[in-house]
């Protein structure tokens, strides 16, 4: 909010005013009223501990982050120039596989991945979409320096309390809206549910059908599965509710077995589908990779895209985006040392208290070294990790984030964030919601944003012109 000269910042002006001529008691008042909202909706997660899955609500902070236009602009060319690029890179190593003979991607990366399907070799998604939905999460690191940190383009999940963030800041600060021109996210649940129509397969006739495949109540993002089916409108199902009936996936209605043409599915590849994947899975469907491959269904996001998540991977995105586009990136990514490199080991070996090392397969903030904020004993601890399997990480280097303010007992106070925007992919257009999920790290000094480790979020508004 404010900059280096102790100016306040161009979006933030009008907020400024409007927050220098409030008592802080009554924002201290609205911000407890925001948590009661949260608790009434029900808007929870779960987080994975050693025992059990422990449900929390998530902490949300009433003080928005504030973009321009301009700078909205900006990150939007570059996430749709990424977002293009990956898709075409997916349809690539299923078909063809240029980018690997052309030796751009080594094609070990590719062949020895546990997320790369063969499955999915030679299959045509409807409308050639894989990545229908994708959360690219930003870090910022200067007034018009952005990096993206990683992809999400298996399941990505957040775009729920982006809605409901929004939607409690219209309920406790009402007049702000009235003040400030915030460009809407109110219509997303909508467009989601016109972009997955228009990715009806071959086998549809008439109005797509859709609907919302959740592992269950007790997944983490289950909250989400739900209000998502709810604002759109269609069925929630798990894998029980659905069977293959004449050559398509049906799921159980009272008035029998009804045909679904679209299933936007939670549920992570190794468990969509027994027959195909793990036989040991209770939370798909048997037979509809089958069904998927005849053009009887389209699954989104598309079976084999976590591969695009692979953080290894990651490190080569500036090269795929200019071998799909001929462009430039226009979103840099941060440094990536891959440790299956002997070099890049070496390097993160003799460095790791100043790096951050993750998981390539990981999410949610676990299974990583935030080296700066650990303790001597926990750098050792994972350097015998890192040794005992140093393909399964990659290493960054500990980026200056930006901050934005939180409402603290005190008043405002800086922290950490992110930014993921979430992207919907047709075959008609790429439209990115004008805003996002902003997570905050919630502790003073604290890197690490995500709600499994204590993060929180807050409503991002995107200016009008």
């Amino acid at each position: 909010m404010i900059d280096g000269e102790n100016s306040v910042r161009g979006p933030y002006d009008d907020y400024h005013k409007w927050f220098e001529a409030e008592e802080l008691t009554r924002i201290a008042r609205k911000a407890e009223q925001s948590e009661a909202f949260f608790r009434r909706t029900g808007i929870t997660f779960n987080v994975y501990g050693e025992d059990a899955a422990d449900e929390r609500l998530i902490p949300f902070d009433v003080v928005p982050r504030i973009m321009s236009a301009r700078e909205w602009r900006k990150l939007s060319r570059g996430i749709e120039q990424r977002v293009s690029a990956l898709n075409a890179f997916l349809h690539d190593i299923y078909h063809r596989q240029e980018i690997l003979r052309a030796g751009r991607v080594p094609m070990s990366l590719v062949a020895n991945n546990d997320a790369f399907l063969t499955q999915m070799v030679g299959v045509d998604p409807p409308g050639g979409i894989y990545t229908h939905i994708v959360g690219t999460d930003i870090v910022r690191t200067g007034p018009d320096e952005f990096f993206v940190l990683e992809d999400n383009a298996r399941t990505p999940s957040g775009v729920s309390y982006m809605l409901e963030n929004r939607e409690t800041m219209l309920q406790m600060f009402p007049e702000l809206f009235s003040k400030i021109p915030v460009q809407q996210v109110s219509n997303y649940p909508v467009n989601l549910r016109r972009s997955l129509a228009a990715c009806a397969p071959p086998m549809c006739e008439g109005k797509p059908v859709i609907a919302v495949l959740t592992p269950g109540i007790h997944n983490s993002a289950y909250f989400e599965h739900s209000f998502l089916a709810d604002e759109m409108g269609v069925e929630l199902v798990e894998g029980h509710d659905l069977r293959v009936v004449d050559g398509r996936i049906a799921m159980r209605t009272t008035q029998g077995y009804k045909a679904i043409d679209v299933l936007y599915r939670r549920v992570d590849d190794e468990y969509l589908d027994p027959v195909n994947f793990n036989p040991d899975s209770m939370l798909g469907v048997p037979g509809i990779m089958d069904v998927y491959r005849a053009g009887g269904i389209t699954i989104a996001n598309a079976p084999g895209t976590g591969i695009a998540d692979d953080k290894a991977l990651y490190s080569y995105m500036p090269e795929i985006v200019e071998f799909y586009t001929g462009e430039k990136p226009l979103l840099q990514n941060v440094e990536t040392f891959r440790c299956s490199d002997e070099e890049h080991l070496k390097y993160v070996l003799d460095n790791l208290a100043e790096l951050v090392v993750k998981e390539v397969h990981g999410s949610g903030g676990y299974g990583m070294l935030v080296g700066p904020a650990a303790s001597k004993k926990e750098v050792e601890d994972f350097r015998t990790k890192l040794l005992a399997q140093p393909s399964n990480y990659i290493a960054q280097p500990t980026l200056a984030l930006s901050t934005v303010p939180i409402f603290t007992e005190k008043g405002l106070a800086p922290r950490h964030v992110d930014l993921r925007p979430f992207v919907l992919v047709s075959p008609d257009c790429i439209e990115i919601t004008p805003g996002g999920l902003t997570r905050v790290a919630m502790t003073e000094g604290s890197l690490v944003v995500n709600s499994s480790q204590g993060g929180g979020t807050k409503d991002t508004w995107v200016l009008e012109e």
